[in-house]
């Protein structure tokens, strides 16, 4: 008769092992496929990001806009965007990044419905703004999960093919734009979100595995949250503003005077704060910080100075939409290929060498563009596009791995909100400070190049419309019965000045994309315990 165990004996009994998940419950979890699911959210928030600008055109004349409204069908989604991004990040420590994003991807989705649906630009505007919060969520909430489901190893690589599909989302966006809003409506450029949020979500709920660090903070800090929601806002308005208002008017001063004040009461508060929304301890990691604001240089440089190449494409040399798109297309491919490429040589060297060569390449590619002409020809802007691409994708897998990489897994949604918000904010500063940089140039070389092309002054009255058609590489419609080489005259000094203003500004970005290649020598691989996780 056998006798009873011992607590000795009891011990020494190997543990009963759960069976292994059989159907389609053996698929959740996978890292691969959640990996599939979170770049088909991500894809939808970064073709909208530049998709929508082909068509706010259309939106104006057929729901009779004003410029101002046209202004906030874009600067009301990007506001709502960048107000979010860190305390959705929390919400998805807190609640759980499998539920944050499916949130995310439904909202995102049914806003763009209504937005399609909507009959005039006020409820346009509205449901923009309602986007971008749903995209806020969805964003940090994507990083969270490819942190918990894969291991430090593969980490790199499947950063690398998200930040892939999401350079290569938002380089299609003109081709996709150009093509919906030529061929179809302004509409459908919203309503391709639909069926791509189904697939999402629907994905989502098979195949994503909730991950949670045992220690994320079970309550949120509303006065934090309060101060940098307010921080933002007066940081990005007063950085859109700006061109309009002067960076010295006394209005762009007090937001940004505002934002700097929120921001010292914001570090104040988390210090005293129980549970605070981001511990100051976290930019004790010099590899994260630098992470941070290496994130912002390469989003001024490449978000900035790329924003003038559409205009130079369809202005200066005359292309539509979709062909400024193809002629985008080598550095849409170079991302492609070289996000996951990066991601594979991070993960044998580490992000330093990877974030330092790519940001040089980038460097040489800005150079590169600030010596194009009027007359530039194909080929030689594709060999710029070809180094921009090759040089931004390590530094957005480098960057973004030393960020998520270097937060502990319970902060892993407010890393992901961090990283995102310094790429919307740098992305803000950029197109804002080299926009000013070329408007600058524009207007002093301009009365210089009409002249020169033997054209009539132009009346006082009408020279700020002529300046800021000049910005944007527009030449003015000429009267009927206007000789010919009066016309092209007058077309060849506006592009002229604007390209002289654009070579400018790429100068600039190629300065700071060098100063990025500095910072990048203080970046390294993360190294933080991840300390116990929950599967859900």
């Amino acid at each position: 008769m056998s006798q009873p165990l011992t607590k000795t004996a009891k011990a020494a009994v190997p543990p009963q092992r759960s069976a292994p998940p059989t159907g389609l419950a053996r698929f959740q979890g996978h890292p691969w496929l959640t990996l599939l699911t979170v770049a088909v959210g991500v894809m939808m928030v970064a073709l909208d990001g530049t998709v929508v600008a082909i068509a706010n055109p259309v939106i104006q004349s057929d729901l009779g806009a004003s410029p101002a409204d046209i202004q906030w069908v874009t600067s009301g989604y990007l506001l709502a965007l960048a107000v979010f991004l860190i305390t959705a990040g929390k919400i998805g420590d807190r609640f759980g990044h499998k539920s944050t994003f499916l949130v995310g991807a439904a909202g995102f989705a049914a806003t763009s419905a209504a937005i399609g649906f909507a009959g005039n630009i006020q409820l346009v505007i509205a449901f923009r703004v309602l986007q971008g919060l749903f995209g806020a969520l969805l964003q940090p909430a994507a990083l969270g999960l490819l942190r918990g489901a894969f291991p430090v190893e593969k980490l790199n690589m499947a950063i690398g093919i998200w930040a892939g599909v999401i350079g290569a989302s938002t380089a299609a966006g003109p081709i996709v734009g150009g093509l919906l809003v030529e061929h179809v409506s302004w509409q459908s450029v919203f309503f391709i979100n639909i069926p791509v949020g189904i697939a999402a979500v629907l994905l989502g709920i098979w195949i994503l595995r909730d991950v949670r660090a045992e220690n994320a903070a079970k309550s949120f800090d509303i006065p934090g949250i309060v101060l940098l929601s307010v921080a933002m806002f007066a940081l990005v308005w007063g950085i859109i503003k700006a061109p309009t208002w002067g960076w010295g008017d006394t209005s762009t001063l007090l937001f940004l005077g505002g934002a700097v004040l929120a921001l010292v009461l914001f570090a104040l508060w988390q210090t005293r704060a129980k549970e605070p929304l981001i511990p100051l301890s976290l930019f004790r990691s010099v590899p994260l910080s630098a992470g941070a604001l290496l994130m912002v240089l390469m989003a001024f440089a490449f978000f900035g100075a790329i924003f003038f190449v559409t205009f130079y494409l369809q202005n200066v040399h005359a292309m539509t939409p979709v062909q400024a798109g193809v002629h985008l297309l080598p550095m849409t491919g170079m991302m492609i290929v070289g996000a996951p490429a990066a991601g594979a040589a991070i993960g044998k060297v580490g992000p330093r060498i990877p974030i330092v060569v790519g940001m040089v390449l980038t460097t040489v590619a800005m150079y590169g563009m600030s010596t194009l002409t009027t007359d530039s020809g194909t080929g030689v802007m594709s060999l710029w596009f070809v180094l921009m691409g090759l040089g931004i994708s390590p530094v957005m897998v480098g960057a973004t791995e030393v960020i998520v990489g270097n937060a502990p897994l319970e902060l892993s949604g407010v890393a992901g909100g961090l990283q995102q918000a310094a790429m919307q904010v740098g992305g803000s500063l950029g197109t804002a400070v080299l926009g000013a940089v070329m408007a600058a140039k524009v207007t002093d070389v301009l009365p210089g190049n009409w002249a020169g092309a033997g054209l009539p002054p132009v009346d006082p009255a009408q020279q700020a419309g002529l300046d800021q058609a000049a910005q944007l590489g527009i030449a003015p419609p000429a009267p009927a019965g206007t000789p010919e080489q009066v016309v092209q005259g007058m077309a060849n000094a506006v592009h002229e000045s604007f390209v002289s203003g654009m070579s400018l500004a790429f100068a600039v970005a190629a300065a700071v994309a060098f100063a990025a290649a500095l910072l990048g020598l203080l970046t390294k691989r993360g190294a933080t315990d991840a300390g116990p996780a929950v599967h859900i």
